[in-house]
């Protein structure tokens, strides 16, 4: 899980507005500090399946989200890529 502290500097990092905490780009933030973190823990367990499937799951989630974002508007999904250090 991630700190709450993380959670809101990733939030206010990446909000379109200043309420905003729910656009495609806050949670494909958030999902890929989840997915940084839990790739380290699934280093030196090797054997944690279930933590496997649940990365699983959000690495498709994330996928889903920057579809999204990239079929309605480009220029954020590069962007967001750039900033979050993603490849494609």
């Amino acid at each position: 899980m991630i700190a709450i502290d993380k959670k809101k500097q990733v939030t206010k990092e990446f909000q379109l507005h200043p309420k905003d905490t729910g656009s495609a780009d806050v949670q494909i933030a958030l999902l890929t500090s989840r997915i940084n973190e839990l790739t380290e823990h699934l280093q030196s367990h090797v054997k944690d399946h279930s933590s496997r499937r649940g990365l699983l799951k959000m690495v498709g989630q994330r996928r889903r989200l920057l579809d999204y974002l990239s079929s309605t508007d480009t220029k954020r999904y590069h962007e967001l890529i750039k900033k979050l250090n993603l490849r494609k």
